[in-house]
């Protein structure tokens, strides 16, 4: 833990079990289709890349939800009352400040509680922010949200925010019992704010994940170099290639890392060597994109009572504004 005035640092990642993490990673290789972890995107160097791609002309996601946030932060943060933010896979905290902009003009912004895999990445935001934000406090937690959200600290009325619509990075079974546990952890009368994206053309999905700068392949190839420390397999990451598709029946970009040959890969850790046909795919990601009904019936069925459906003109993304009853 690190602490000093106005900032408190819990790391969690630490305390993982590491067999049940190469198990993790085992069981996945050895499927069909071969998979890999998402989390493993996120070392530091990846967190930069991801938000270089932010930034790309081709990646609207990120640029529609902002500006989406700037027209309804002062309804969410009136509606929720909440004076602690609660930031699920904050990243580097852009579009936090619009919410802590609009909690500060309401005089309910007190504490800022940033979840994120990436220790750096919560470290800098935490200093960044308290120098921001006269009288903030920050108490970062550094784990995997599907995995540690019982460490999040006890605090007051909180607005809880899952934004990006990294709530399609899981798969269908998983996205539900996420959603539970996030309930299970807010106290009643607290609100959840969640970002989506939508269901939309799939020329303009597929090229924001197939950035003409390359982003996004620097991005998927960086999680073979994040992974080595813990496989301790020598992978190449220019033994593949970035591939990411739109799969139209289950409304998803699919990311994968293809072969470009014939490989024979060692993996101690994991006691296995892996084999690759020329052509050959892992997939490292999917991102599936919804409907306002489907995201209110998610909801529901987790136990929230949906407040608001907001969305941008162009119906590429959605915020959906719930609570946990009391009573």
């Amino acid at each position: 833990m690190l602490k000093q005035s106005n900032i408190i640092i819990d790391v969690h990642l630490n305390n993982q079990n590491p067999d049940a993490v190469k198990e993790e990673i085992r069981a996945g290789l050895l499927s069909t289709p071969r998979t890999l972890p998402t989390k493993y995107f996120y070392d530091e160097r990846g967190s930069e890349l991801f938000e270089q791609i932010c930034e790309s002309p081709e990646y609207y996601p990120t640029r529609t939800e902002h500006e989406l946030l700037k027209t309804v932060a002062d309804d969410v943060v009136t509606r929720s009352g909440a004076d602690e933010l609660v930031e699920l896979g904050s990243g580097a905290a852009t579009k936090t400040r619009v919410v802590l902009d609009a909690m500060a003009r309401a005089k309910q912004l007190r504490f800022y509680v940033p979840f994120d895999v990436s220790e750096g990445i919560v470290r800098r935001v935490a200093h960044e922010l308290v120098e921001e934000y006269e009288g903030l406090q920050v108490h970062g937690v550094v784990g995997d949200f599907l995995a540690h959200l019982e460490h999040i600290p006890q605090g007051g009325k909180r607005l809880v925010m899952f934004l990006g619509g990294t709530i399609g990075n899981l798969g269908p079974e998983a996205v539900p019992a996420f959603l539970s546990s996030v309930f299970d952890e807010m106290d009643q009368g607290d609100f959840l704010l969640l970002g989506v994206q939508l269901i939309t053309d799939a020329d303009r999905l597929e090229a924001a994940y197939n950035d003409s700068a390359g982003l996004s392949a620097a991005f998927n190839k960086n999680m073979l170099h994040a992974l080595q420390p813990v496989l301790g397999a020598a992978f190449d990451p220019e033994a593949f290639d970035h591939v990411a598709r739109f799969n139209r029946s289950e409304h998803r970009i699919e990311m994968h890392l293809r072969s470009v040959r014939e490989q024979v890969i060692p993996i101690p850790e994991l006691e296995l060597t892996l084999h690759l046909e020329e052509g050959e795919e892992i997939l490292t990601e999917i991102s599936t994109k919804y409907t306002g009904p489907h995201v209110e019936a998610l909801l529901t069925q987790a136990g929230f009572s949906p407040i608001a459906w907001y969305t941008d003109p162009a119906h590429l993304h959605g915020l959906a504004l719930a609570q946990k009853p009391s009573g």
